[in-house]
């Protein structure tokens, strides 16, 4: 992979409400995208990168509004206790800029992104990452969103991949990084 042993794993808000089909459908895939995740954690851990959690804090009433039942990060994703969470209330996580400080402090100039929605946090967050000066890997099976009203979700997915790959983004599969 054409990337530095530094890069950290963003895992992009990955919570409760993506999975558990109380207020919405959970996202397209949702049980491999946990798999796979959890996959890329341990991939993550096991080569010496550090791992970030991304949370999206609605606004009140919303399902992932904080303190709702939807807005902690997916209890199964196994995160650690040393692992950061960082709120955001926007698409962009480098709208946080702790999230960018905590890239820097790692000494990674390149960020590998995972987690939803596709077609809304992800694509934020890498433009947001380009912007921020950093290069940016996408695993391409490991982000998931959900079914709009003029399109199905593997289609959303595989679009933006597209448009990712052709944005300079270094595409990549769960397979391809864990072996």
């Amino acid at each position: 992979m054409p990337d530095t042993a530094t890069a950290p794993l963003i895992v992009i808000d990955l919570q409760t409400g993506m999975f558990d089909g109380r207020f919405e459908p959970p996202i397209h895939d949702a049980d491999a995208i946990a798999e796979r995740t959890r996959a890329l954690i341990d991939w993550a851990r096991n080569s010496g990168r550090k791992v970030a959690f991304v949370r999206h804090d609605g606004p009140e009433g919303d399902p992932l509004a904080p303190g709702a039942s939807g807005w902690p990060v997916w209890p199964l994703l196994g995160q650690a206790a040393d692992e950061p969470t960082f709120g955001k209330r926007v698409g962009n996580a480098f709208s946080n800029p702790e999230l960018a400080e905590w890239v820097a402090w790692q000494g990674a100039r390149n960020v590998v992104l995972i987690g939803a929605q596709t077609d809304f946090c992800v694509a934020a967050t890498v433009k947001g990452a380009f912007a921020e000066g950093l290069g940016v890997t996408v695993v391409s099976d490991a982000h998931s969103t959900l079914d709009s009203d003029k399109e199905k979700a593997p289609d959303i997915i595989a679009r933006h991949n597209e448009a990712f790959a052709a944005q300079g983004v270094r595409m990549t599969t769960t397979a391809e990084l864990v072996g």
